[in-house]
């Protein structure tokens, strides 16, 4: 093997994980986040978490990424640990869907059919329409991604098929058959095939280099068996790593991964050589080619599942162990945060985000439904409540903000870039109004210390108008997170009734004061409250308006209104006339 030959070998391996990384990037684009949607959901049951898992890797083609991706959910809050077992189990049976489109270049024959099937017959033809899409594609388009998957296939076929032609000639070197036959000992295959997956991080891609290395004849079943069971070990360093600094929980689903192989290994490597002690499987003697290889990891990662799925729990337990509960460790349930693990897929982050802006919608509108039941019937627990609401809100603005502009950076489609604008929008909005939440309590508290009241006439206009707006921000908070348009039309009529239902209490509140029956200390306390109630119902508008608005390219979320048409404003009369005999208030 001279030095073109090694150089050869170098530029077949490049281009070989080279397409492999093309083509899972383009699946995963393809798939734009309703896989991990899909693994975040439905995992409660083991046995379809198993299928998810090997689903889910046999489309975005690594078993790496799906246990990241498992740690990311873990770390996160969104599975639990005893859901993570399934899935990395599952991962490991669909990651050697690889390996069986490797073993393509084994195929060999003389009829026409066999002759199609061999990736130097197909594979041009796929890179060929794969560039094509891929040039015509535009942005981030379905086009674009499938051409992009044709073309990483494609360049993943050729090289292997490289590779495989660069070591061909090894088969009559002595020094190469020579280390070859080192690797008949199982404790010395396991550990080459464990480092070199852990340098490499893809058991995969070193599962295909072995397969590419079987072209030389001189790589024997004996030496394979071990050096593939290595390599399922070494696939775990991708988790460990990633693991590093993230909640104990998260580490432990890594150690979940690390368990289930090297149990597993050590079970079949155990059973497998006391056999071949009695019988002496004679393949074990054999030239090893790609499709044994598939085989192998396929029976192994397949037998390791059904034979420790009983076991799961062990599993989880053995990891708890192993990274035990700190004595100090705190349990704080105010904790926001969004693992940056999944910046690697934008549009799975951006269904992160979408989930997080929704909790903060739906906690924005608990602070206010809990602010106006103090401010009805003072209530201590209830004022508590709505300061810890506040602080968690804040949390949410200054996470999502941050994590956004992280996303912005990455090559996101056009639907997740006004996804993001909303969100960007919204996030102040729902945070203000959980400022006023605040306000309001405080109006209610002030009104409990020096023992002030109403008058029944003023109460029960200031609970018409708490009525107002429990209803708009259920409304908005309704219509954000079904992303429902039709139904944000619906909130500007209902902030304008806030409007004129706040003219109409100060306007009344005047009235009672000139006739004595309310007292000047009492219209500051209400003035406040009107200022914070009508500013919440603006809140709810803005967020309506950047709903309805956010898909135009030139929007102004101010002129919207006013560029109705005469219909639209007619219609939108009626609407605001109809809702103003809901919330009746007398002059």
């Amino acid at each position: 093997m001279d030095i073109f030959s090694v150089l050869n070998m170098i530029g077949g391996l490049s281009l070989f994980l080279y397409g492999m990384s093309v083509m899972g990037k383009c699946l995963s684009n393809m798939a734009g986040g309703k896989l991990e949607i899909i693994l975040e959901k439905l995992t409660t049951k083991r046995f379809f978490a198993v299928l998810l898992g090997a689903g889910v890797t046999a489309v975005i083609q690594s078993s790496s990424a799906t246990t990241v991706m498992v740690v990311g959910f873990v770390n996160s809050g969104i599975m639990k640990l005893s859901q993570a077992v399934g899935i990395i189990m599952g991962a490991n049976i669909g990651t050697t869907i690889t390996s069986w489109m490797l073993s393509l270049t084994g195929i060999e024959g003389s009829s026409l059919w066999l002759k199609l099937l061999e990736p130097s017959s197909f594979s041009p033809v796929l890179a060929a329409i794969g560039i094509i899409l891929f040039m015509t594609g535009k942005g981030d388009s379905k086009k674009k991604n499938i051409g992009g998957i044709l073309l990483g296939f494609a360049i993943l076929m050729f090289g292997m098929e490289t590779m495989s032609g660069a070591v061909s000639g090894l088969a009559d070197n002595p020094s190469f058959t020579k280390m070859m036959t080192a690797f008949h000992n199982p404790i010395l295959g396991m550990t080459v095939g464990a480092i070199l997956t852990a340098i490499i991080q893809s058991s995969s891609a070193s599962v295909g280099i072995l397969q590419a290395l079987c072209a030389t004849g001189a790589v024997h079943y004996s030496v394979a068996l071990p050096i593939i069971m290595g390599q399922n070990i070494g696939t775990c360093i991708t988790a460990i790593i990633s693991s590093i600094g993230a909640s104990k929980n998260a580490r432990r689903a890594a150690m979940v991964h690390l368990y289930f192989n090297l149990i597993g290994t050590c079970i079949f490597m155990t059973v497998f050589y006391i056999i071949n002690a009695f019988v002496e499987f004679a393949f074990l003697g054999n030239a090893a080619n790609a499709a044994g290889i598939a085989v192998i990891h396929s029976l192994f990662n397949i037998g390791a599942t059904i034979v420790l799925f009983p076991f799961s729990n062990y599993l989880v337990k053995l990891a708890e162990i192993t990274i035990p509960d700190g004595k100090s460790e705190e349990n704080n349930t105010d904790i926001v945060s969004i693992d940056e693990r999944f910046l690697g897929n934008p549009a799975f982050a951006m269904e992160l985000c979408r989930g997080k802006v929704k909790e903060m919608a739906e906690l924005s509108k608990k602070s206010i439904v809990l602010a106006l039941g103090a401010l009805n019937s003072y209530d201590a627990e209830k004022v508590k409540e709505v300061i810890r609401l506040e602080s968690v809100i804040d949390k949410y603005e200054d996470v999502l903000g941050s994590y956004l502009v992280k996303i912005s950076s990455e090559n996101i489609s056009t639907a997740d870039s006004q996804s993001m604008s909303l969100i960007l929008h919204s996030i102040s909005d729902f945070e203000r109004i959980s400022d006023h939440a605040m306000e309001i309590v405080n109006s209610a508290g002030e009104i409990h210390k020096k023992e002030l009241s109403f008058t029944k006439k003023a109460k029960k206009e200031i609970e018409t108008l708490s009525r107002a707006i429990n209803d708009i921000c259920s409304l908005t908070v309704d219509s954000f997170c079904e992303d429902n348009i039709e139904m944000a039309l619906h909130v500007e009529p209902l902030e304008e009734v806030i409007d004129t239902l706040a003219k109409n209490i100060k306007e009344n509140h005047i009235k009672r004061l000139k006739k004595g029956k309310c007292t000047i200390e009492m219209g500051f306390v209400l003035e406040d409250i009107l200022t914070g109630l009508e500013r919440v119902s603006d809140h709810c508008s803005n967020i309506a308006v950047e709903m309805i608005t956010i898909f135009d390219n030139d929007y102004s979320t101010h002129e919207y209104f006013k560029n109705f048409s005469n219909e639209e404003r007619e219609s939108f009369n009626k609407e605001f006339e109809k809702l103003l005999q809901r919330y009746p208030i007398g002059k």
